[in-house]
């Protein structure tokens, strides 16, 4: 899917990039990190990289790896002093390593995410992790959301942010901090009539967080691990 175009066909999701970003300042802020270098690992089109160069210290590198030939085409375009992208995997690179690695949206993606984390594990000091949780009690009893995300986005592996948090905790990170995001449910870009129709999903998660992402699901979870 992702070697031969038919990802890209079907969407890099650039419009994510800039509440993506956003989350991780948020992320950075409040665990106050002290980063020098940033990596993302699947960076797509490279807007997500592009949105962290605008507003972080002028002495932060960043790169980004792309296996995607296709979205290689789109991420190199966006190069500039201190932002490069390379078309390679880094878990196939020895002697690279950063401050900061991020892996948003990946490992759901990866049929050994398990060899995937342990490998990504030694090539930076901090890690952000963004999760899709798939699993809930909506999309467990309508199923097709599910087979969905498989067809159309390319997840093999689903998730809740218990099972989430121990995959990471199996590979042998020590989680720092995490947070739910809700692209899904938040996006400006939603119609009113949409957005009317997300409010008691938006009111069910203020009153209790972890019972509304598990019941009705359209969550994502951040996480900081090291």
């Amino acid at each position: 899917m992702y070697t031969q175009g038919e990802y890209l066909e079907k969407k890099l999701h650039i419009e994510d990039a800039y509440w993506k970003a956003d989350r991780i300042m948020a992320m950075i802020g409040r665990n106050k990190l002290a980063i020098g270098s940033v990596c993302e690992i699947g960076c797509g089109a490279g807007e997500i990289l592009q949105e962290l160069h605008s507003q972080m210290p002028e002495r932060v590198q960043f790169a980004g790896y792309e296996i995607s030939p296709q979205a290689y085409q789109l991420c190199s375009l966006r190069e500039k002093d201190r932002l490069t992208f390379h078309l390679a995997d880094i878990s196939e690179i020895a002697d690279d390593s950063f401050d900061l690695i991020l892996a948003l949206d990946v490992f759901e993606q990866i049929e050994n995410f398990y060899g995937f984390l342990r490998s990504l594990r030694e090539k930076g000091t901090y890690k952000i992790f963004h999760i899709p949780l798939d699993l809930s009690a909506r999309s467990l009893m309508r199923v097709s959301p599910l087979l969905d995300t498989r067809r159309h986005v390319g997840h093999l592996h689903h998730f809740t942010k218990e099972t989430a948090l121990a995959a990471l905790e199996d590979c042998g990170y020590h989680v720092i901090d995490y947070f739910y995001t809700g692209g899904t449910i938040n996006q400006k870009l939603l119609t009113l009539k949409t957005r009317l129709a997300k409010l008691p999903h938006k009111l069910f998660f203020k009153i209790n967080q972890d019972l509304a992402v598990r019941t009705v699901g359209g969550y994502s979870l951040m996480v900081l691990a090291k």
